[in-house]
């Protein structure tokens, strides 16, 4: 059974994988396989497919060697955050809250944030072009059609992880196999293709899909993703079989990502071989690319398997940004709320700026809107791997399995290479626009947030090699065995009890006897939520509001003939705010309150009071099963 925890990255799914059973051969690296291929899916998503198609399109197989390049960075920046999951049971986004001060937790909360909107943003723009393409319907509804697959997630979750691995899995083959064909049809020059992985100096405008490929392929919430997918299996404590779990993960990364790289230079490669030696250099949009397929090629498969492949990059993706958004608010924010709400927001943020380019700029901007989102990702970038490389280089918590200096040599000589092209690139940028006459406002905007944004990376890159300030207490992944000398609780004095008059009730006033004593005082609590009480509160006299009061008095008294001190407390309107202000108010030391077990939409109609009541309070809350 999952192991339910608060504290812990993805606790729905937590250790539900069990690798400790004995398994024999091939079995044992299958228990560990997953992870990295719901990793993989953001380096293949729709954000690729506009940088690769470019790229190729415009310098022909000139950028194969910058792909290769991000796919080795991303091989090793997984590598690390695969062993900070499986050594510290820590994702990156706990491990960062654990280190550094709550305004830089709160600054870096922020900039992942802006990380899964961007990479939604391309999942979005992906799945609507992708259905345009297939369809015709026209790019506008298709953005509105993604908010629906907002569901998917939640009915997926219902099977557990393995059954997500397997779709998404399914996803990223259907990915690949569409583009094996579609380059059997394009029938690439394989000498050309060999010179591509030779590097070569970058102009401006190549650098600038250089760095576009680099932020697509290594993505900044893949690195909070992998760190709490890996915990998804239960390992043993031991040391043999930590280093077991960080082998296996290492293969399982290493084969999925570079199917992922496959994917990308696959795209690269048709865009090249198909539209830059056929001097159609110009094409620099998805559709565009599609609409020349079938001429080029010959054939009215390849635009078909071209928008088959866009759709399924796209589900796919935005499968894996949904569940990187729930690591990185819980994780930074110690925040849980309904999945459905988190999947909407996460959703309506990529969806709003998506249809407002449509309907400002047309269509033609949508391309130019998913390479900007991949450089944005790019620029998030050193956010997430600096501090990432101090985690699994830091021997107090990592213990024998802090990474070598030759390998910390290699993760910053990476996160070097990302800051400097990206420094280089927004640098590039700033000044074009400097000298084309920006204006003042725009300007001061620019160097403002340029300051505010080295700042805070100087703070975050030099604040854990600061020893006197470095948390003592950040937990290690197994610390020594506590011996239990203090189990004594003394009974609460005030125990408070939220009724909503069902059959229930009973069962909650019986628990609440249970926990307490007759010395315990009992306060009933009953929020009337009549349209009266709401529009009215504490004046309402509707007879809904008259016959509460009278049953949850009736109740105190039952309770006062058989020797217990209990009162009635009615609350009126929002019933949440009520329970806290009431329980504050009386300086109760428990609450009780009644879970009805909803599942599907009627948790999130219903069910949300407790999760509400719960994170306001600072005493015990017992949540009693009382489903009809």
């Amino acid at each position: 059974m999952p192991n339910h925890h608060p504290h812990h990255s993805l606790s729905e799914v937590h250790e539900s994988i069990d690798t400790t059973k004995p398994r024999k051969g091939i079995k044992r690296f299958l228990a560990y396989l997953g992870p990295a291929y719901l990793v993989s899916v953001g380096y293949m998503d729709p954000g690729n497919w506009a940088t690769d198609l470019q790229g190729g399109a415009k310098f022909g197989y000139q950028l194969i060697w910058v792909l290769l390049m991000s796919n080795l960075m991303a091989l090793l920046l997984q590598s690390l955050s695969a062993r900070l999951g499986i050594v510290r049971r820590r994702d990156l986004a706990q491990a960062n809250r654990e280190s550094y001060p709550p305004v830089i937790n709160f600054c870096l909360y922020i900039l992942a944030e802006i990380a899964i909107a961007a990479c939604d943003l391309a999942e979005v723009l992906g799945m609507a072009l992708g259905i345009y393409l297939l369809t015709g319907l026209p790019l506008i509804w298709g953005v509105g059609i993604t908010v629906l697959d907002t569901f998917l997630l939640l009915w997926l979750q219902r099977f557990g992880i393995r059954k997500l691995e397997a779709f998404i899995l399914a996803l990223v083959i259907v990915i690949g196999l569409s583009f094996l064909i579609q380059l059997f049809l394009a029938k690439p020059d394989v000498v050309d293709i060999a010179k591509g992985f030779v590097p070569t100096h970058l102009n401006n405008e190549a650098l600038y899909i250089a760095v576009g490929i680099i932020g697509a392929t290594v993505m900044p919430h893949n690195l909070y993703l992998h760190s709490a997918l890996v915990q998804t299996r239960k390992i043993g404590s031991d040391e043999k079989s930590i280093k077991k779990a960080i082998k296996f993960n290492n293969i399982d990364s290493t084969i999925a990502l570079n199917a992922a790289f496959l994917v990308n230079a696959g795209i690269l490669i048709l865009a090249a071989s198909t539209f830059f030696t056929t001097g159609h250099q110009d094409v620099a949009k998805i559709e565009d690319a599609h609409k020349l397929l079938s001429p080029l090629l010959g054939t009215k498969l390849a635009p078909f398997l071209f928008a088959i492949a866009l759709i399924a990059a796209g589900q796919s993706s935005t499968v894996t940004g949904t569940l990187a958004g729930q690591i990185v608010m819980e994780g930074y924010l110690k925040l849980r709320i309904n999945p459905l709400l988190r999947r909407l927001i996460t959703r309506l943020i990529a969806v709003i700026p998506a249809i407002l380019v449509i309907l400002i700029y047309g269509d033609d901007e949508v391309d130019a809107l998913l390479v900007l989102s991949q450089v944005i990702l790019s620029i998030q970038l050193g956010f997430a791997v600096i501090p990432l490389i101090h985690f699994v280089s830091d021997k107090e918590t990592m213990g024998a399995f802090a990474i070598k200096p030759l390998t910390q040599f290699a993760a910053w000589l990476i996160a070097g290479v990302l800051v400097f092209l990206n420094v280089q690139m927004v640098v590039g940028q700033c000044i074009e626009y400097f000298n084309n006459g920006g204006t003042l406002f725009w300007k001061m905007v620019i160097i403002i947030g340029a300051i505010l944004f080295v700042v805070l990376f100087l703070i975050m890159t030099f604040f854990p090699f600061m020893k006197k300030y470095k948390n003592k207490t950040s937990l290690v992944i197994h610390p020594n065995e506590k011996t239990l000398s203090n189990l004594e609780v003394q009974h609460p004095k005030i125990i408070a009890i939220a009724l909503d008059f069902s059959i229930g009730d009973e069962k909650l006033i019986a628990n609440a006897l249970a926990q307490g004593n007759k010395q315990t005082k009992y306060i009933l609590i009953h929020i009337v939520e009549s349209a009266s009480a709401k529009y009215l509160g504490i004046y309402a006299d509707d007879e809904e509001s008259r016959n509460d009061k009278k049953r949850l008095e009736n109740y105190c008294k039952q309770l006062q003939q058989l020797g217990y001190d209990a009162v009635a407390e009615i609350g009126f309107r929002n019933r949440v705010k009520e329970i806290q202000r009431i329980v504050k108010e009386t300086q109760a030391n428990m609450l009780i309150m009644g879970g009805h077990r909803h599942k599907g939409l009627k948790d999130y109609f219903f069910g949300e009071t407790i999760e509400a009541v719960r994170h306001a309070l600072d005493i015990p809350v017992l949540i009693v099963n009382v489903k009809e």
